[in-house]
């Protein structure tokens, strides 16, 4: 684990002059570039992946989950079913929140219980759909009791955040934004306080030297949003911050030769997955002359074939991601428990595509609106143009319409789209998470499909993720899932394009980044102050 009190800067040291004060300070603050920060300071808010990265400085997880997305202690020490429908969760002793109060299983009971409540545009629902009941035993121990075996639980709970249930009590759907914005509710276990947050700005923090791994080794972060990948490279070249994420690809080789900088690259879970609606009514399809189509295209399987077969996946890795990327086989990356090594590289087929939309009855196409964000990973705005053009070579007129996140997620939601691409990462390390939000039937009931937003359905993906679901054999469980992400790849509703690559980075005599993680977060614990 990794000990932040060895490398306080040593600029602690000095003598108590005016001057040295100012330079210990200056010292102790870590300033980051990011491309998109939180939505709310509430954690529960919203699972969008740059929300939760911030939030984590903040609030801890009951599970954390590693750099490599191994599960490892987090709030809780330990965890283990003891009958088929609970488990047991032991809690970290002298824990304490921002406020000095002390941190309990009354707190965890709350977090979960909380979340149906407020979760807002992105749900963060699938996190705790498993949990049925929540019995406090004592003040260290805990028990969940889930719908059925919940063999996969823990998985789910690493983006658990734990919030204080004594200074968010009484919040509600329509005023915990306010209360955690503010701070008042914003008291967390994390290794960094609330400070302020000015959205699509600033979001400051201060070190709490309290926290129970041990002191982060910056006094301050600022983690400054800039959306504009041009302006974040500019601002750490003139020494505005000391650190940026998500390097623009095109601009890795010129600043890996700027001697004050360091880069460092890494793989990540997210892939770009386009996604068709299923619905027999959908908003923005049409012929090519505006007039309307007797049926939705898309729920024929030849189309939806025809538009992955449209697709030059290394073509989109090598040059819409510059190098950056790589072509994505299936819903999830290797590594995830359920990946399947032996499904193929897709490669683009133009000519059959053209003929597949001939037979469905689509010989010149048709016209759709192409909706994707512009400002949440790498290279989303230049993957889903070059896709949108890749369409075109078949017929279809796909027009491009890339919107920020805060725009896109709630139209999303709204149903308002027919076709879009977006980022998702498998953050819990386990293809059942990410099968059972996109491709099951949505059950409010199950709390099942709570990302499938096109209304599509498959009884077999259904009958396959459920039994996987409760499955408590890992090697039967894993075949389970290997099946359904094959369907999934058979039915083509949610069809992946490219594994997103990043990059960090940073002055190289302020700062040293000694690892990345797969869910592409940057943590200010984990980063150190250069030697």
């Amino acid at each position: 684990m990794f000990d932040a009190k060895r490398f306080r800067p040593a600029a602690l040291a000095v003598s108590l002059s005016a001057l040295s004060l100012g330079f210990a300070a200056q010292a102790q603050t870590l300033t980051i570039g990011v491309r998109a920060g939180p939505e709310s300071i509430d954690p529960h808010y919203t699972a969008t992946g740059t929300h939760a990265e911030a939030l984590k400085h903040v609030f801890d997880t009951l599970v954390w989950s590693g750099d490599q997305l191994q599960l490892e202690p987090g709030l809780a020490t330990s965890w283990k079913p003891i009958d088929g429908t609970t488990w047991e969760f032991k809690l970290q002793p002298n824990v304490k929140f921002h406020d000095g109060s002390d941190f309990t299983a009354e707190d965890v009971k709350f977090s979960i219980e909380r979340v149906p409540l407020v979760s807002g545009p992105n749900p963060t629902t699938p996190f705790v759909r498993r949990a049925k009941e929540v019995k406090v035993i004592d003040p260290l121990t805990i028990h969940i009791v889930t719908e059925g075996p919940a063999p996969t639980l823990p998985n789910d709970f690493v983006r658990l955040f734990i919030v204080s249930h004594k200074a968010a009590a009484g919040l509600t759907r329509e005023n915990a934004n306010e209360a955690f914005n503010t701070g008042r509710a914003a008291i967390g276990t994390g290794p960094f306080k609330f400070v302020s947050w000015t959205p699509k700005s600033e979001f400051v923090l201060e070190r709490f030297d309290a926290y129970w791994r041990g002191a982060a080794p910056w006094q301050r972060v600022v983690r400054k949003e800039i959306p504009n990948d041009a302006a974040r490279v500019a601002q750490l070249k003139a020494g505005q911050v000391d650190m940026i994420v998500r390097v623009p690809a095109a601009d890795v080789p010129t600043l890996k030769r700027d001697t004050k900088l360091n880069i460092v690259t890494g793989d990540t879970i997210y892939i770009f997955n386009v996604e068709l609606d299923q619905r027999e009514k959908t908003p923005q399809v049409s012929a090519k002359d505006g007039s309307p189509l007797p049926a939705n295209p898309l729920r024929d399987p030849r189309v939806r074939e025809a538009m992955s077969l449209a697709m030059d996946r290394p073509a989109l890795a090598e040059i819409a991601m510059e190098g950056l990327g790589k072509p994505a086989t299936q819903n999830v990356t290797p590594g995830i428990f359920g990946y399947d090594p032996t499904l193929p590289e897709i490669k683009p087929n133009v000519a059959r595509a053209r003929q597949l939309l001939t037979e469905a009855g689509y010989p010149n196409g048709f016209k759709i609106t192409f909706s994707f964000t512009n400002d949440r990973l790498p290279g989303d705005r230049a993957v889903g143009t070059s896709v949108a053009q890749m369409l075109a070579r078949v017929g279809i007129e796909a027009v491009a319409n890339a919107q920020p996140t805060a725009v896109f997620f709630p139209a999303r939601t709204r149903g308002e789209f027919s076709m879009i691409m977006a980022g998702w990462g498998t953050l819990t390390g386990e293809a059942h998470y990410t099968l059972s939000s996109l491709m099951q039937t949505t059950n409010a009931a199950a709390k099942v499909g709570a990302f499938n937003w096109r209304g599509s359905s498959n009884p077999e993906m259904d009958k396959l993720l459920d039994q996987a679901g409760v499955e408590l054999d890992e090697g039967k469980r894993k075949s389970l899932l290997v099946q359904a992400m094959n369907l999934s790849m058979k039915d083509n509703y949610v069809i992946p394009t490219v594994i997103v690559g990043t990059a960090w980075a940073m002055q190289k005599d302020k700062v040293t980044l000694g690892k990345t993680r797969a869910d592409e977060d940057t943590l200010a614990y984990d980063i150190k102050p250069a030697k």
